[in-house]
């Protein structure tokens, strides 16, 4: 057991690794690592709030939600709420879907990396900037810019 809780906590490293080398080539921003970041905390929420429930005989949190949180990056936070908190780390049907998530999450990272997929991102995260300067001024759009700026020497 302690090689595979092993295995997994090297995946976050090597998710956090992935994500600095890839703002350092240029491809992703800081903030995708700030919403990594974040999804990972909500989902660790999560699963720390079922497991609760479970103890207590209270409403669960739907297995959906957790896998959509997994889904939209939170799968660290997943993993380590799960052999933390020892929960959801037994149940096959559960433990399949997560891994589909993580897969089909981390293909999606990857796609970032494509030539199709670094131009689609470059032009979305330049929309938002805009628009998030349009309307909330330079204040906040400052913080925003500098988050989601690429690196300039790649």
């Amino acid at each position: 057991m302690y090689r595979i809780v092993k295995m997994w906590y090297s995946s976050i490293i090597f998710l956090a690794a992935g994500l600095a080398y890839s703002y350092w080539l240029g491809f992703t921003p800081p903030l995708l690592g700030v919403v990594y970041l974040f999804a990972s905390l909500i989902s660790y929420y999560l699963y720390s709030k079922d497991k609760k429930a479970a103890r207590n005989g209270e409403w669960r949190v739907p297995e959906n939600t957790l896998h959509l949180s997994a889904l939209l990056g939170g799968w660290p936070g997943s993993i380590i709420g799960q052999f933390k908190l020892g929960h959801k780390t037994k149940k096959v049907s559960f433990r399949m879907v997560f891994w589909t998530t993580i897969l089909i999450n981390v293909s999606l990272l990857s796609w970032l990396h494509t030539p199709k997929g670094a131009q689609i991102f470059h032009n979305y995260v330049y929309d938002v900037n805009y628009w998030v300067v349009s309307q909330f001024g330079n204040d906040i759009g400052a913080i925003l810019l500098e988050l989601t700026k690429f690196n300039p020497s790649r």
